[in-house]
């Protein structure tokens, strides 16, 4: 490390201080984010990610509890003439009998020595080793929001390479805890370049899949929400607009450009808006509302450590924080999964 790099990033350790009211000396050793510190990294991550920013991520006081309820629950309205009979009130958010506990997920970082270096002629020095671990933060959670499905005592980013042994995510949820609610096996109906029928499946195309697993599996007032959207990955819009751009092209060359962009924009799946996820399992749709996805973290779980490590000519920074994965309603979605094109 060059001597105006030492400069700093012993500034940026005094800053690390300063904010979490400790002595310089304990920014060496784990140390516990201050409240305030602790709420602006949580909102910093969110902000980092459009997807974050549509889901809730909310901080919990305790480790384990029941469900905040973030999502509006079912219908409340009724009617009572009776004169003995009492009003039975109804939760105005949901609350099904399911519990969250927020789990520690390590976000073990370092900077060497030479990256450092070429950062130290800017003049966002101490925000740039922020954001990239804010950054990287961000999309981990994404990625063990779609793929996580256990929770090892020791994670093997080697043989889990999406992060699918560091937490269960949303769609284990799915799994776990609303299994009536999840399709597997699904054929598509498969054509040609040309939009001709190669192989019938069981649904002729995604649309009237989404469309029937929309009616049968949410709870009856979730159905016509205008909430819900179709999360999924990009290879399923690019399977499923291929035929159709090629057959548009076709009749009709010139408008080949003006086609995909329309299919890009429009982007609806049984007419439901679709976003296509980072990270997110091919062969797989995803049917709720956003606003029925969360990340619960612990308050006052967040513990750091930034440590020089010369002999490795690096920085390491070791955090870790107490989250959870949380589904508010199971009745507000459904999963569908192993979707396949059928074969002749």
């Amino acid at each position: 490390m060059r001597n105006e790099t030492r400069i700093l990033f012993d500034q940026y350790q005094a800053r690390q201080a300063e904010l979490n009211g400790i002595s310089v000396d304990h920014v060496s050793k784990n140390f516990n984010l201050a409240p305030s510190v602790e709420q602006t990294l949580e909102d910093k991550t969110q902000l980092s990610s459009e997807m974050l920013k549509k889901i809730n991520i909310a901080g919990v006081p305790e480790q384990t509890g029941q469900k905040i309820g973030l999502a509006i629950g079912g219908p409340v309205s009724s009617t009572n003439t009776s004169t003995t009979d009492r009003r039975q009130p109804r939760s105005v958010h949901t609350l099904d009998d399911d519990t969250y506990f927020c789990q520690q997920i390590n976000t073990d970082t370092y900077i060497s020595y030479a990256q450092l270096d070429m950062w130290a002629k800017f003049k966002d020095f101490q925000q740039r080793i922020s954001n990239r671990i804010i950054d990287r933060r961000a999309l981990d959670r994404i990625m063990i929001g779609f793929n996580g499905v256990s929770r090892a005592a020791k994670s093997d980013l080697a043989n889990n390479p999406l992060l699918q042994d560091v937490g269960k995510g949303w769609l284990q949820k799915y799994r776990e805890f609303s299994p009536q609610r999840v399709m597997k096996d699904i054929t598509v109906t498969s054509r040609d370049d040309e939009n001709k029928v190669i192989a019938k499946g069981a649904y002729g195309n995604l649309d009237s899949l989404v469309f029937d697993a929309k009616t049968s599996l949410l709870d009856e007032w979730y159905k016509q929400s205008t909430d819900l959207v179709a999360i999924c990955s990009g290879q399923i819009v690019v399977n499923r607009n291929f035929p159709l751009i090629n057959a548009v092209s076709s009749t009709n060359p010139n408008s080949e450009a003006i086609a995909g962009q329309l299919i890009a924009s429009e982007n609806k799946i049984g007419n439901l808006p679709t976003f296509i996820a980072p990270f997110f399992p091919e062969g797989t749709l995803f049917i709720t509302s956003w606003t029925n996805l969360s990340i619960y973290w612990q308050e006052g779980s967040h513990r750091r450590m930034v440590r020089e490590e010369p002999e490795l000519n690096r920085i390491a920074t070791y955090e870790s924080s107490n989250d959870d994965f949380v589904v508010e309603d199971y009745g507000f979605g459904c999963l569908i999964e192993g979707i396949t094109a059928a074969q002749p």
